[in-house]
């Protein structure tokens, strides 16, 4: 995608002759649409064309009881989405806007478009419904108080995700084309982006195989979709300890799978023991390896660290175990902070016997374990289950994320 495209919108309000622009991440100006005054309008997605502008203003609403934050690309203050944001939890939100970007077998993504955000229309035979052709990612946006936005490690994502679309026999967008796309979405939907220490705006990029085929075969066009939504915390708790139970029967991946990429079959084959154990008032499933049963592997959508002493232990990348990006965050953060780190096999005795327990996620950044149960044997960690180590791993990288401490690994993306 070209760094200096400019996206306009379809007609504007017909009872205003204002116009709402935005700087894109590379200085080029993006005009958009007037807000959308109510989540449950429907929509039949259409493109932004292309057009020439070289204003850096954004006009807002005039609506009663609403947010105002300082606006990165304006002095204008800018009026925030009608939310309770004190109540926001982790479910999804339509927005504003998304961004799409096609291409076919063998060739390379290019020209890619905001669209407004709404339903997209797939062929019944298309690669993703049939043979589960498609991979995704996460990563979260956050709003300074001085309403500067930022991105944290974005990059990672992008490689991350065109290693799994190599597994996964897809074409793939460049790094620079996945964080340009990013940015482009994150400020068309800037009013969504929760106020400092509200939350922050989840990013959901796609890849499917979203031509037609029939027979077993990689699909002949590929859709590259970003959408986001405003969110509060993963788990109802919060940064409160979660209730594990080791599952002994189900896997999540075997070696010579698709665990390692974050390919969607990958989470749909988790949610029958996820549900069952959610109904035992579980928060969540941690996984054991396929092949021995006895070695850590995953939570259903995070990375599990074991502390003991100053020893921060947790399950290698193998092939089964998904290279999370919080993962690898919070392994840098830890040994710069003086604790031994080692990646390696874990056992689950070694678990039961832990000083404290953690899951690392895009979604959850890190969640206390407060108990384990194993076999029908229930292990608690600490009075309170949030560690001293969890605490302040968790202090150290949401500081970061936040614009509230030093960037001294270089891992945040600042939007003006």
């Amino acid at each position: 995608m070209e760094s200096g495209a400019v996206f306009s919108g379809l007609q504007p309000n017909p009872t205003t002759n204002h116009h709402h622009h935005l700087l894109g991440p590379s200085g080029s100006a993006i005009k958009l649409l007037p807000p959308l005054l109510t989540d449950k309008r429907h929509f039949c997605p259409q493109p932004l064309k292309q057009q020439q502008s070289h204003f850096a203003s954004l006009r807002v609403n005039d609506t009663a009881n609403t947010v105002r934050v300082a606006s990165p690309t304006s002095n204008v203050a800018l009026e925030l989405a009608e939310i309770d944001w004190d109540n926001l939890g982790f479910g999804f939100m339509p927005t504003d806007y998304m961004y799409i970007m096609k291409c076919s077998q063998g060739e390379n993504f290019s020209k890619g478009e905001l669209q407004r955000f709404g339903n997209i229309e797939l062929n019944p035979s298309a690669g993703v419904l049939n043979y589960g052709q498609g991979l995704f990612e996460g990563l979260k946006a956050y709003r300074k108080h001085d309403g500067n936005i930022l991105l944290f490690r974005p990059e990672e994502n992008a490689f991350r995700l065109r290693t799994g679309a190599e597994r996964m026999c897809m074409p793939s967008p460049s790094v620079d084309q996945f964080v340009e796309a990013v940015k482009l979405t994150v400020l068309a939907n800037e009013r969504w982006i929760p106020p400092p220490g509200k939350g922050s705006l989840y990013i959901r990029p796609l890849l499917m195989g979203s031509g037609a085929v029939l027979g077993l075969a990689p699909a002949p066009e590929y859709t590259f979709l970003i959408y986001v939504s405003p969110v509060g915390n993963y788990f109802k708790e919060g940064l409160a300890p979660i209730n594990l139970i080791v599952e002994t029967e189900m896997h999540r991946a075997t070696p010579g799978g698709t665990g390692g990429v974050k390919t969607i079959g990958n989470y749909a084959a988790v949610l029958k023991a996820q549900s069952a154990a959610k109904e035992k008032g579980f928060s969540d499933v941690l996984y054991l390896d396929s092949v021995h049963k006895r070695y850590l592997e995953e939570v259903s959508s995070c990375n599990v660290f074991v502390v003991k002493g100053n020893v921060i232990s947790t399950p290698a990348i193998k092939g089964t175990i998904l290279p999370g990006i919080t993962r690898k965050s919070i392994i840098d953060v830890a040994r710069s902070q003086g604790f031994q780190v080692e990646e390696r096999f874990v056992t689950v005795d070694e678990l039961l016997d832990a000083d404290e327990v953690f899951c690392t996620g895009t979604a959850v950044v890190i969640s206390p374990v407060g108990s384990i149960t194993y076999l029908g044997r229930r292990v608690t960690f600490g009075s309170d289950g949030i560690g001293v180590v969890s605490q302040q791993l968790y202090s150290s990288l949401t500081r970061l994320q936040m614009g509230l401490a030093e960037d001294e690994m270089n891992w945040i993306v600042e939007l003006k």
